[in-house]
C-alpha cells in the first residue's frame, strides 16, 4: 500500500491556486477494512479517515451565498477556514474498483447507505472491527470507493461526523426551539442551538398540537443550564406529545452553509486531484471516473438544497457529482444557510412546522410562486452554469403524507409539473419513511396501527445500476414511477376502503408559507397536497409495486397516527402501518373486511409462488429490481407458509 500520510504545507503548494482545500490529513493511519474481508474481484477494501480543512474566498461569487460568510473571522490569507471529518472505504487495489466515487452525506453524523444498500442491520455502520458491517457486500462487490464527508455544524450530529465551521461573534438575533419530547420525564431537559443573548427575552409556551394555541399554563416554568441546555418543568394537563416552544434572542451565529462548501470542494478533490495528497489517486491522477451522491432524509434534503444554492458547480467552474440521489426527501430542503439557522429540524405534521426548510421552490421544474409570485425550480443556477447532473429522487409513500411530496411533481398551484429530462422519480409503493433489512410488523406504543417493516433496497440498487448505466453510457434508465396528476394516480384525498383496523386518517403534513419577519413565524398561505390513489386494498395503484405489493397479504400504508397521549391523530413521524388480510373467508365476513382473504386469494402455496416470480420478473424486466433479489424473493416465498405474515 502507498503512504498516504502527507505534510499540509506539501498539500497546499500541490494544489492550484483558486483550490478551496487547505489541508487533506489523515487521523490514523490507513488499515484494512472490514476484517480483510475480500469481495469477489474486486479483493479487500481499506479505511482512511481524515481531517480536511476548506478555506472560503468570501468574494468568490460561487461562495457568496453563504449566510454570514463575509461576517466570519479569517486567516491570515483573507479567507474563512472550516474542517469536515471524511471516512473513506476504498479497494485496495484502486484498479480494480468501479471508477465511482459514491458520496454520503452523514445523517445527522450517522453513516447509514450501507443500510440501504447492503441490507446491514440497523445501527450498523462499516468498521475495520467487523466483517459483518459489510452486509451482504452489494457496495463493496461493485468495486464503489464509499466517501463520508461531515456536513453538519451544530451540535446536533455529536458524537457522529460533522463539520466544525466559525462562529460570528457579537451578532444578536430571534432564535426558536421546539421540543416534543414524546415521554413523562418531568422535568426535562433540552439542548439549545445557540447561547441565549438575553434571558429576559426568553418565552416558553405548550400546546397539544401544531394548531392549537399556545399556551403558558401555572406549573409551566424554564431554568436556563450550562451548556446552552434549559430545564423545563411540564405543567399538568399536557401528554407526552405537547409541543414546547421556546424563543429567545441568541447571539454568535455559525456560519452553517460553510457545510455545503465543504462537501463540495472535499468531494472535488477527491474526484480530481492527481497528487498523493489524494487517496483515490494513483499514477499521478485519480482513478474517479464518476461521482455519484446517494442522501436519505435530512441528507436528502441536504442534495435538494446543494443543488438548488448552485453548490455543484466547484470553485474552478467544473461540475461535481455527474448524479444525485436524494432518497426520501420528499418535497423538503433545509433549514440550514441562514443566520440561527437548524439543519436538524424536520418539519412533519407535529413536530418542527414552522421551520423554513420546506420553502419555494419545492420541483426542478421551473414554474411560478402563486403566492408570492416569484417564478423558480431547483435547477435553475445548474443550468445557468452547465452543471446539472442525473438525477434519481426516490421516495418512500410516507413521503407524499408526510413531506409534501406531490409538489415535486406538481406546480405550487397543485396543477401537474413535467420532471425535467435528467430527473427521474420513483415511490416506493406501500413503503414507511425508513425500515431496517431486518425489521418486522410490530407495535410502538406511539402509533395507532402495526408498523409496517418494508425495506427498499432491493428496488434502490437496481435503480443505483440504472443510474450507472445512464450516465457513463447514456442508457436511458427506467421511466419515473410516482403517482402523477396526469396520469389519474394523484389525487386530492385518497379513498381507503372500510378495513377494520385501519385508522381514520385526519391530519397530514401542510405546506405553510411562512412570514419568517416574526418570531415563531406566521402562517400567511398554503399550497395543495394531494395524494397517491389507492386500490380496493388500501394499497396505493402508483410507484414501484414490489411483490409484496403485487401479490399482497397486508394493505401497506405511508402513513399511521398518533396514539392517544401522545398527540393523537397527528401523523406519527416517519411510519407507515400494516393490516394484515384475514386468513380465511369466514373470518374476513365475521369482521366485515371487504378485503379478500389470504385463501381466496391464494388457494395454494404454488399459486402465491408463482404470482411474487411473475411481479419479480416483471421488475427485473423493467430494470427495477436485480435478478439476484428477484431471485432472493421468490426464494422466500417458496420458504414461507400462507398461514405467516410478510415480515
Amino acid at each position: 500500500m502507498r503512504k498516504l500520510a502527507i505534510l499540509a504545507g506539501a498539500l497546499a503548494l500541490a494544489q492550484p491556486a483558486r483550490a478551496e482545500l487547505l489541508r487533506f490529513e489523515l487521523t490514523q493511519p490507513p488499515r484494512p477494512a472490514l476484517e480483510g474481508r475480500a469481495f469477489g474481484n474486486v479483493g479487500p477494501y481499506v479505511e482512511i479517515r481524515a481531517r480536511a480543512t476548506i478555506a472560503l474566498d468570501p468574494a468568490d461569487p460561487r461562495n457568496a451565498v453563504i449566510a454570514d460568510l463575509d461576517r466570519a473571522p479569517r486567516n491570515a490569507q483573507g479567507r474563512v477556514e472550516a474542517t469536515a471529518d471524511v471516512i473513506l472505504f476504498r479497494p485496495a487495489d484502486l484498479s480494480r474498483g468501479n471508477g465511482t466515487l459514491l458520496v454520503e452525506p452523514p445523517n445527522r453524523g450517522r453513516r447509514i447507505i450501507t443500510q440501504l444498500l447492503n441490507d446491514t442491520s440497523a445501527g450498523a455502520t462499516p468498521r475495520q472491527e467487523q466483517a459483518a458491517d459489510a452486509g451482504n457486500g452489494w457496495t463493496f462487490r461493485q468495486g464503489y470507493a464509499l466517501a463520508w464527508i461531515g456536513w453538519q455544524g451544530d451540535w446536533t450530529p455529536s458524537p457522529g461526523m460533522r463539520v466544525d465551521v466559525p462562529r460570528v461573534s457579537g451578532i444578536t438575533g430571534p432564535a426558536r426551539e421546539e421540543f416534543v419530547f414524546d415521554n413523562t420525564q418531568n422535568p426535562a431537559v433540552a439542548q439549545l442551538t445557540y447561547p441565549v443573548a438575553d434571558p429576559v427575552s426568553v418565552v416558553l409556551t405548550v400546546r397539544a398540537r401544531q394548531e392549537d394555541p399556545r399556551q403558558q399554563p401555572q406549573g409551566m416554568s424554564f431554568r436556563l443550564l450550562d451548556g446552552d441546555r434549559v430545564e423545563i418543568t411540564r405543567p399538568a394537563g399536557f401528554d407526552a406529545g405537547a409541543v414546547y416552544e421556546m424563543t429567545y434572542t441568541a447571539r454568535d451565529p455559525l456560519v452553517l452553509g460553510m457545510g455545503f462548501a465543504g462537501f463540495r470542494d472535499v468531494t472535488a478533490f477527491l474526484r480530481r486531484d492527481g497528487s498523493d495528497a489524494n487517496p483515490l489517486a494513483q499514477n499521478g491522477r485519480s482513478t474517479v471516473q464518476v461521482a455519484t451522491s446517494l442522501g436519505v432524509s435530512q441528507s436528502g434534503r441536504f442534495l435538494r438544497d446543494f443543488l438548488y444554492l448552485g453548490f455543484n458547480e466547484d470553485t474552478r467552474g467544473r461540475q461535481v457529482f455527474d448524479a444525485l440521489v436524494p432518497h426520501i426527501p420528499g418535497a423538503r430542503r433545509t433549514f440550514m444557510n441562514a443566520r440561527f439557522a437548524q439543519p436538524g429540524r424536520n418539519p412533519s405534521d407535529h413536530t418542527d412546522r414552522l421551520y423554513p426548510a420546506d420553502q419555494f421552490p419545492f420541483a426542478y421544474a421551473m414554474s411560478a410562486d402563486p403566492l408570492t409570485g416569484a417564478r423558480d425550480g431547483l435547477l435553475r443556477r445548474c443550468r445557468i452554469s452547465g452543471t446539472c447532473p442525473r438525477i434519481f429522487q426516490t421516495d418512500s409513500e410516507f413521503e407524499f403524507w408526510g413531506a409534501r411530496g406531490s409538489l415535486t411533481y406538481t406546480d405550487a398551484a397543485g396543477r401537474h409539473l413535467d420532471l425535467p429530462p435528467e430527473v427521474r422519480g420513483f415511490m416506493m409503493t406501500g413503503h414507511p419513511h425508513y425500515a431496517a433489512a431486518e425489521a418486522v410488523m410490530a407495535r410502538n406504543p406511539m402509533c395507532q396501527m402495526p408498523v409496517n417493516p418494508l425495506q427498499a433496497g432491493a428496488p434502490m440498487r437496481a435503480l443505483m445500476v440504472a443510474l450507472e448505466a445512464w450516465v457513463r453510457e447514456g442508457v436511458e434508465p427506467p421511466s419515473s414511477r410516482v403517482p402523477m396528476l396526469s396520469q389519474g394516480t394523484l389525487v386530492a384525498a385518497a379513498a381507503y376502503p372500510a378495513i377494520p383496523g385501519l385508522s381514520r386518517l385526519t391530519s397530514w403534513t401542510p405546506a405553510p408559507l411562512l412570514d419568517l419577519s416574526k418570531n415563531p413565524p406566521e402562517v400567511v398561505g398554503r399550497y395543495p397536497i394531494l395524494f397517491p390513489r389507492v386500490d380496493a386494498d388500501g394499497n396505493a395503484v402508483a410507484g414501484i409495486r414490489l411483490p409484496v405489493i403485487e401479490a399482497p397479504r397486508a394493505s401497506y400504508t405511508g402513513w399511521n397516527p398518533r396514539s392517544a397521549g401522545f398527540g393523537e391523530g397527528a401523523l406519527c413521524t416517519n411510519t407507515g402501518s400494516m393490516i394484515p388480510f384475514a386468513a380465511t373467508r369466514a373470518e374476513r365476513l365475521a369482521a366485515s373486511d371487504p378485503r379478500p382473504s389470504i385463501e381466496e386469494r391464494w388457494p395454494d402455496q404454488a399459486t402465491y409462488v408463482a404470482a411474487v416470480r411473475a411481479s419479480a420478473d416483471r421488475l427485473v424486466a423493467e430494470r427495477l429490481l436485480l435478478a439476484e433479489d428477484a431471485a432472493a424473493m421468490v426464494a422466500a416465498a417458496e420458504a414461507n407458509t400462507l398461514a405467516r405474515l410478510p415480515r
